[in-house]
C-alpha cells in the first residue's frame, strides 16, 4: 500500500483545523441582477461560473472564469477577493500578488495575502520588508501557525538567531506542536553553526514525535553525516525502515544514497521558510484541511521550485480534491535522477487509475516491479487497484508476489498485507487461505479494528465460530464507534445469532452513519422483517435497489420484495 507524504512527515502532531472562508465556505448568495441590466450578463456569468467551479474545488477553471469576470468589474470587492485567492491556489503567484494589495485595503486582516507577499518580498531579496510582513500576520484564526514560522526565518535573514528561537517559542501555547517547533529549531540552528544546540533540538524533537516521520529521519541523519556521525545515520535509517516496512520514500533515498558528507538540506533563509511551509501543509493535510495544505505546499514551491517531497505533497493534495489530471502534471515534473522518483511513478500509476485509465496504471505497476525484483511495493499498489476492480484472482497473484519479497529480502511482515490478501482470497473463493491471512494479520496487529471485523463478519456470514466473531466485531465497534460498516457487521452478527430486537439496534445505527449503503440497507430491512415490520423492511429493501447493490445481490433483494423467503438466524446469505 502506497504512503503518502503525509504519512511519513507531520501529519497526526497537531489537532483537527476547520476551514470557513478558505475557499469554498463564502456562504452569502448569490447577488441578484435586474433583467433588463443585459450588458451585465456576460461578466455575471463568468462569475457565477467561477463560483461553482471554487465550490467544487476545480480551481483552475475558476481562476480563469474569474479573471473574465474581473477584467470587466476590476474595483469589484467580491471579484478581487475571490480571484486573489484562486490564483494562490493554483500557484500563479504574479497574478496573486499583483491582486494583493487590494485585498489587503479590502480587508487588512487577510492572512494569505500577506503570506503572499511575504514569499515575494523573500524571493526579491527585501529582508526587511520580509520581516514586516511576517510581522503582520495575524497570532489567531486558521493561518495562526504560521507567523512563528514565517518571523522565525525572516528573522533569521537578518541574522538574529535570539529573535528567531523567540519566534518558534510561540508554538508552546498550542497543543500537539512540540515536534513541529523543536525540529525547525533543530533545522535553525543548524543554519546557523550551533552543532550543540541543533542536536539537542532534534532529540527533542524525535522524543516529541514518539515515533519517526520520513522528514525528521532524513534531516536528522543529513545532520549526523555532516558531522562525522556516520553510525549513528545509518541506524537512524535502518529504524526508520524497520518501523515502516515497504516504505517507498525510505527505499528510494536509501537505494540512492550518495557517498560522502551530504549537503545541508537548509542552504538558506529562503530555503529554511519553504521547508517551514511545507511542514505546515503537511500537518493540515488532512480531509477538514485540504485548501489550506494545498496553499501553504504552493508557497513552499513558489520559494523553492524544485523541492521534491513538496511536490509529492502537492500531488497528494490534488488527487486528494480529485484532480488526476492536475496532480499528474506536477508528477511529471520531478526527474528520473531523483531519488523520489520511484515513489512519484506510483503516484502516477495512482492518478491513472484515478482517470480511468486501469490499463496503463496495471502495466506501470508491472514494468516497476520487473524493474525492482526486491521491491515490494509496486506489487502491493497493484493488488489493491486489482482488489478495487473485483479482479480478486490477479489480485491474490499480486499479493502473493509482494509477501515474497517481503520473505526473500527479510523485511517485517506487514499487518496491512496480509489483510489485503485475505479479503482477496476471501472473495475469490479461497477460505482456508483467507482466513489464515486474517488470523496472521490480527497477530501482528493486536486489536486492529478492521481485521476484527472483517475476520469476526467471515466467521458469522458463514456460520462459523458465532460467539467469539461477535466478541470480535463488538471489539471493533468500541473501537471505531462511528463506522458504519463496522457497525454493520455487529447488526448483522446479532441478527445470524436470532437475536432481531439487537440487530435493529445496531443496524439502525449503521443506517444513520451510512445511510446510502445498499448492504446495510438490505440487512436492516431483514431484520425489519423478522421483527415483523413488513412495511419497513420492503421500505428498506426498495432503498438498497436504489442505492446501486451489485449484480449478485439484485436478484435476492427483489426476490424478497416479490414475496420470497428471507434468511433466518444461521442461514448462510452474502452481505
Amino acid at each position: 500500500m502506497r504512503k503518502s507524504v503525509a504519512d511519513v512527515c507531520w501529519v497526526g502532531v497537531a489537532a483537527a483545523f476547520f476551514l470557513t472562508d478558505i475557499a469554498v465556505g463564502t456562504s452569502e448568495g448569490a447577488p441578484t441582477v435586474d433583467k433588463a441590466e443585459t450588458a451585465a450578463e456576460a461578466p455575471f456569468g463568468s462569475y457565477l461560473a467561477g463560483r461553482h467551479a471554487q465550490h467544487i474545488r476545480d480551481y483552475q477553471s475558476a481562476v480563469d472564469w474569474l479573471e473574465e469576470a474581473l477584467r470587466s468589474d476590476p474595483e469589484s470587492p467580491e471579484l478581487i477577493t475571490r480571484t486573489f485567492l484562486m490564483e494562490a491556489s493554483v500557484g500563479r503567484f504574479d497574478k496573486a500578488k499583483s491582486l494583493a494589495e487590494s485585498e489587503l485595503k479590502l480587508d487588512s486582516s487577510d492572512a494569505m495575502a500577506e503570506l503572499v507577499l511575504l514569499v515575494e518580498r523573500v524571493k526579491a531579496g527585501d529582508q526587511a520588508g520580509a520581516v514586516a510582513r511576517a510581522d503582520a500576520l495575524p497570532q489567531e484564526g486558521v493561518h495562526r501557525f504560521v507567523r512563528p514560522l514565517a518571523r522565525a526565518w525572516t528573522q533569521m535573514a537578518i541574522g538574529d538567531v535570539a529573535g528567531a528561537d523567540e519566534a518558534l517559542r510561540a508554538f508552546d501555547k498550542f497543543n500537539g506542536f512540540a515536534p513541529l517547533k523543536f525540529y525547525q529549531l533543530g533545522l535553525l540552528y543548524d543554519f546557523a553553526g550551533n552543532t550543540e544546540a541543533a542536536a539537542d533540538n532534534f532529540k527533542q524533537a524525535l522524543d516529541a514525535s514518539g515515533q519517526l516521520n520520513w522528514r525528521l529521519t532524513d534531516s536528522l541523519a543529513n545532520f549526523y553525516q555532516r558531522h562525522g556521525r556516520e553510525d549513528e545515520a545509518t541506524a537512524l535509517y535502518e529504524r526508520f525502515v524497520k518501523d515502516n516496512a515497504g516504505s517507498e520514500l525510505a527505499e528510494s533515498v536509501l537505494a540512492s544514497r550518495p557517498k560522502g558528507v551530504p549537503p545541508p538540506l537548509i542552504g538558506s533563509a529562503e530555503d529554511g521558510l519553504a521547508e517551514a511551509l511545507f511542514d505546515l501543509a503537511s500537518v493540515v493535510n488532512q480531509p477538514e484541511t485540504l485548501d489550506l495544505a494545498l496553499l501553504y505546499a504552493r508557497c513552499a514551491l513558489e520559494l523553492r521550485p524544485h523541492m521534491v517531497l513538496d511536490q509529492l505533497l502537492l500531488a497528494d493534495v490534488l488527487s486528494a480534491q480529485n484532480k488526476p489530471e492536475q496532480s499528474l502534471a506536477i508528477l511529471s515534473e520531478i526527474p528520473q535522477s531523483s531519488p523520489y522518483s520511484w515513489s512519484a511513478r506510483l503516484r502516477i500509476a495512482a492518478n491513472l487509475e484515478l482517470l480511468d485509465r486501469t490499463d496503463e496504471a496495471v502495466a506501470q505497476l508491472k514494468e516497476m516491479a520487473a524493474e525492482e525484483p526486491a521491491r515490494a511495493g509496486a506489487d502491493m499498489q497493484l493488488g489493491d487497484l486489482l482488489r478495487g476492480k473485483k479482479r480478486f484472482t490477479e489480485a491474490v497473484d499480486a499479493y502473493d508476489e509482494a509477501v515474497r519479497r517481503f520473505e526473500a529480502t527479510g523485511m517485517p511482515e506487514r499487518w496491512s498485507l496480509y489483510y489485503s490478501r485475505g479479503i482477496a482470497l476471501e472473495r475469490s473463493g479461497q477460505w482456508n487461505r483467507a482466513e489464515a491471512d486474517l488470523q496472521r494479520a490480527l497477530e501482528l496487529k493486536p486489536d486492529q479494528p478492521l481485521v476484527l471485523n472483517y475476520l469476526g463478519y467471515s466467521w458469522i456470514d458463514r456460520g462459523e465460530n458465532l460467539q467469539r466473531g461477535l466478541e470480535m466485531i463488538q471489539k471493533a465497534v468500541e473501537l471505531r464507534p462511528e463506522d458504519g460498516y463496522i457497525v454493520d457487521s455487529l447488526g448483522w452478527a446479532h441478527y445470524r445469532l436470532g437475536d432481531y430486537s439487537s440487530a435493529v439496534q445496531y443496524l439502525e445505527k449503521a443506517i444513520e452513519l451510512v445511510p446510502e449503503d445498499p448492504t446495510i440497507n438490505d440487512h436492516l430491512g431483514d431484520a425489519y422483517w423478522q421483527s415483523g415490520r413488513a412495511v419497513e423492511a420492503r421500505y428498506q429493501w426498495r432503498r438498497a435497489l436504489q442505492f446501486g447493490p451489485q449484480d449478485d445481490e439484485i436478484k435476492p433483494i427483489q426476490a424478497k420484495l416479490d414475496g420470497g423467503s428471507v434468511p433466518t438466524a444461521g442461514a448462510a446469505r452474502g452481505g
